[in-house]
């Protein structure tokens, strides 16, 4: 029998940044004092920190050198025509419209295409995006597939969305008063789950024949693409860029947050075909970020994002990031842990449900746990749970979500196996102990996306 043979990373240290544990009385403290909210925690005061891969990746020795190459000019920019030229070439669409982070995009997008009353369907929502939408006079309806809700479900591709329920909706309340469909890729709430390229395919033949636009958040796209090419039959031998191309393909255009995949600290953009959607976001973007040619970043921002494009879908980096994913998710499947399966994209998901099965959700038990997690070991993760879903905006009461989930997110190209195995043993080490907590009461909620900012006590 072969002997089993380690991987190791694709890349080698060449800068550090130093960073300190507290003493468990020390994270104590700063945990109430941040009313047992990881994202009122200050970074200084954290070990390892797995809250968001939002803007927290490492950049390579490329984009820094890029950076240097910044064209800080206010109009015409040399480094928004590179960027331009890498969302052509890696994603497909014709035009692309520069946004200071993902959610300009989806601001603009919601007022180009939003009217009030109208309803948008997607796979599952996601707080900013379902915010835009709201706020637009939209209605967002989850039309994902069941096995999505299901942390135990080993379906493949839980972020598919249900044909059925999608064609309900359509026949309810008319094709005309749904501007587009919101296929997430991977679907971040569900777990950091794929939709599979035959079901992308299946949306956008529904759609063309119900003249309704596809519309992709391709923050994970290219993580979308490795899943593909891994567990869908057919696609192994294409390369991971062939394969994000084809999926960008069957949609007409793409919100994107540039600091997941693309590998940068800021930026983002809107992508289109139609041309003249296009011109109505360009008009739009000088209103809210910025002229057309930088759209709230710097041109070295820009620059950086152009090659971190290339980068992202080459094939040891896309498979050495899901491998750490992995290598975290296994571990805490062998002890026990319950998480989220299979294992997803950017993070591991903990299910904070049967992890602490004695607290009620209104007692709101991944903050609980998130909380928990960090005065334990210093590691700071993310509620993704009742906190995030909200509230109703008709009755105001709390939206109650079926998962129920803790978020332990993997930055990019940033930490070492050895940072995974002191987050899987803090983890095991609270699991072994979890009939001895309660949950939290909140204490102050602000009026949108209230798990930023949101405060909690002991109960």
């Amino acid at each position: 029998m072969p002997r089993h043979r380690s991987w190791a990373e694709p890349f080698r240290i060449k800068v550090v940044e130093p960073i300190h544990l507290l003493s468990r009385a020390e994270r104590t403290e700063a945990m109430a004092r941040a009313g047992y909210n990881t994202f009122l925690l200050r970074s200084d005061d954290v070990f390892i920190d797995l809250l968001t891969d939002s803007g927290t990746s490492a950049m390579s020795d490329y984009q820094w050198a890029g950076m240097m190459l910044g064209d800080e000019a206010y109009a015409g920019s040399r480094n928004f025509y590179h960027l331009e030229d890498a969302v052509r070439t890696h994603y497909g669409y014709r035009h692309m419209v520069p946004t200071h982070q993902g959610r300009g995009a989806e601001h603009i997008l919601s007022q180009i295409l939003i009217k009030p009353g109208d309803h948008v369907p997607g796979n599952m929502y996601f707080t900013t995006t379902r915010l835009h939408q709201e706020l637009a006079g939209g209605t967002f309806h989850d039309v994902i597939i069941d096995e999505a809700h299901d942390p135990t479900s080993t379906h493949p591709f839980k972020g598919n969305v249900d044909l059925g329920k999608l064609e309900r909706l359509v026949d309810e309340v008319g094709a005309e008063h749904v501007p587009y469909v919101s296929v997430a890729a991977t679907v971040n709430m569900a777990g950091g789950q794929p939709i599979s390229m035959a079901n992308m395919r299946a949306v956008r033949e529904y759609c063309r024949g119900k003249g309704i636009r596809v519309i992709l958040d391709a923050t994970r796209a290219v993580e979308n693409a490795y899943f593909i090419k891994v567990r869908e039959p057919g696609w192994s031998d294409r390369s991971v860029a062939e394969i994000l191309k084809e999926f960008c393909s069957l949609s007409d255009g793409c919100t994107m947050s540039g600091k997941k995949d693309a590998l940068v600290n800021i930026g983002g953009w809107l992508a289109l075909n139609d041309d003249d959607l296009f011109d109505e976001a360009r008009n739009l973007v000088v209103v809210y970020e910025g002229l057309h040619t930088y759209g709230g970043m710097a041109g070295r921002d820009m620059e950086a994002m152009a090659r971190g494009i290339e980068e992202s879908v080459q094939e040891d980096h896309i498979r050495a990031r899901i491998g750490q994913v992995e290598y975290l998710g296994r571990h805490l499947i062998d002890e026990g842990v319950p998480i989220v399966l299979p294992i997803g994209g950017h993070a591991i998901f903990l299910d904070a449900k049967r992890f602490y099965p004695q607290i009620p959700q209104d007692e709101f038990p991944a903050q609980t746990l998130a909380a928990e997690l960090y005065v334990d070991s210093g590691v700071r993760a993310m509620e993704r749970g009742i906190v995030s879903a909200g509230r109703n905006s008709t009755t105001g009461d709390h939206n109650y979500p079926k998962l129920e989930l803790v978020r332990l997110t993997l930055p990019r190209r940033v930490y070492t196996q050895a940072h995974m195995d002191v987050t899987w043993e803090s983890v095991a080490e609270l699991y072994e102990k979890r009939d001895q907590v309660r949950g939290l009461r909140m204490v102050y909620e602000p009026k949108y996306l209230r798990f930023f900012q949101a405060r909690f006590e002991r109960l």
